[in-house]
């Protein structure tokens, strides 16, 4: 089931602030920019950069997934290997609430999501 408009905006209020701390300076933006998305029960961070070949065109790089699980009261915490697929974040793969998610994704501990 997908969020409700005020849970939308909220969560979106909430990452936002979490990206704007990690925007790099002004100058270098059009080569590398974090963004997010939240749809349906799920929220993503990504990196915008441009196409290597194409510079004039931006492309996402997926750095981090939660889908929040409302009959169980919990975020599921994914990152996207090699293959190109979302898997559950091992080391802390459940969190109460979306500040707790940034806070594992801020950490990193295994270098999962920002390298």
């Amino acid at each position: 089931m997908a969020l409700s408009e005020f849970e939308t905006k909220r969560f979106e209020k909430i990452i936002g602030q979490f990206i704007e701390q990690r925007r790099p300076p002004p100058q270098i933006r059009d080569q590398l920019d974090p963004g997010f998305r939240v749809q349906d029960q799920s929220v993503e961070i990504f990196e915008i950069r441009p196409v290597w070949r194409d510079p004039g065109k931006k492309m996402e790089s997926p750095v981090a997934k939660a889908t929040y699980v409302k009959t169980q009261g919990v975020w599921k915490i994914f990152w996207q290997r090699a293959d190109l697929k979302w898997h559950r974040y091992e080391p802390n793969p459940e969190v109460e609430t979306l500040e707790e998610f940034l806070a594992v994704v801020e950490k990193d501990e295994y270098a999962c999501f920002w390298g």
